[in-house]
């Protein structure tokens, strides 16, 4: 399913929130233009070599895309930006704060320009406030959001093991320009969508922001267990850990029946009711951790399916490869890179046999053929490769 066939995106992107948009858009058909500096490219393509000597972030969010390799800044380069913009069905860009304006691509001119146009501004903090000029890496966004506040062990806040608030970003931006186009099929009008960082960040900090209104005090930080629902959290068998929850008191008398083989504590005081439970979670999690400690991995979950009650293996990057349930599935492809073929994930949601599978490209793989769209001859494309304009 690629209902975006027939639509292009021209992408000025760099680092996560907005190329993962645009994979997200790719996926679905657009063609999508990623433009990057001639000398360097996207900055992600350096962060690591670990996939046959490419950098994981990159081949994460960057197949299914064409690489113009172009110089914006040079007026040749910008003049030609300016052109493949006014061909285009969505401009998607996450510069520094004024880069796009200072190149003529801000929002309200574009949109002035090309009024069918959707422009897609991705920043940290958004245009307006104190926070506007403001570097916003994932990790001080997750930091100024109040995520890293509330994760963590007791005493030792941690951020979340992955680019949570530039992925957050990059979905919204991704939902927000599907609307919009929607929004244009009814009117025939463009329009913006901005999203910043930090508020699409706590958006999805609703719940510890509630629990803690009007003054009230936070979630603790609980490591691997939730902060306010027990027991839910990790417990160590002999030879590996197991994640479990309980929801509710019907599995909570079962779990102390079937699991604990203890029926009479689901009628305890100190564990009648989840506050009850959370109250005395060390008391509690120590009787439970007892009974872990007497079984296999296999056996503890053996027992809590039988309960039953939700339990989950606390999987290794190696495990989630080669998870049962995603080759079941076969939602394992391959996507071709400048380094040859690796695995690649199908996009969720979509059940499509051959889902878009198109490779990661190389920087400037495709700036010749773009060009050459736009009418420029082979010398033409010759003499601005020469002058460092454009990556050929």
């Amino acid at each position: 399913m690629q209902p975006l066939r027939g639509l292009t995106v021209v992408s000025l992107e760099q680092a996560i929130a907005a190329p993962y948009a645009t994979r997200q858009l790719a996926d679905l058909g657009a063609r999508v233009i990623k433009v990057e500096r001639p000398d360097v490219g996207d900055f992600a393509r350096g962060y690591d070599q670990r996939v046959n000597g490419l950098s994981s972030h990159f081949v994460w969010v960057n197949r299914n895309k064409e690489s113009l390799a172009l110089d914006a800044k040079d007026p040749r380069g910008r003049a030609l930006l300016h052109r493949l913009v006014a061909g285009a069905d969505v401009f998607v860009q996450n510069l520094a704060p004024g880069a796009a304006g200072r190149l003529g691509l801000a929002a309200a001119a574009l949109r002035a320009e090309h009024p069918r146009l959707v422009v897609c501004d991705i920043s940290g903090y958004g245009d307006g406030g104190p926070y506007t000029a403001m570097k916003a890496y994932d990790l001080m966004v997750q930091s100024e959001a109040g995520l890293v506040s509330v994760t963590g062990a007791p005493d030792a806040p941690a951020k979340v093991g992955i680019s949570v608030s530039d992925i957050a970003a990059g979905m919204y931006a991704y939902s927000g320009v599907l609307a919009a186009l929607l929004e244009r099929g009814r009117t025939g009008q463009g329009s913006v969508v901005d999203v910043s960082m930090l508020e699409s960040t706590v958006e999805w900090m609703g719940f510890p922001l509630y629990y803690s209104y009007d003054g009230a005090p936070p979630p603790p930080r609980a490591g691997a267990a939730h902060a306010t629902i027990y027991p839910y959290g990790p417990f160590d068998a002999v030879d590996g850990r197991v994640m479990m929850a309980i929801q509710n008191e019907r599995e909570w008398a079962r779990f102390c029946d079937r699991f604990l083989g203890r029926p009479e504590l689901a009628e305890h005081p100190d564990y009648a009711g989840n506050a009850a439970r959370d109250a005395h979670r060390e008391a509690l999690g120590a009787l439970i951790a007892a009974r872990f400690a007497e079984l296999t991995a296999a056996e503890a979950i053996a027992l809590l399916a039988a309960v039953p009650v939700a339990y989950a293996r606390v999987n290794t990057m190696a495990e989630v490869w080669a998870h049962p349930q995603l080759a079941a599935r076969g939602r394992w492809h391959e996507v071709d890179t400048p380094a040859g073929p690796v695995p690649a994930l199908a996009p969720p949601g979509l059940v499509d046999a051959a889902p878009r599978m198109d490779a990661v490209p190389a920087l400037g793989r495709h700036t010749r053929p773009i060009l050459a769209e736009l009418g420029l001859t082979a010398a033409e494309i010759d003499a601005l490769a020469a002058a460092g304009v454009a990556r050929t």
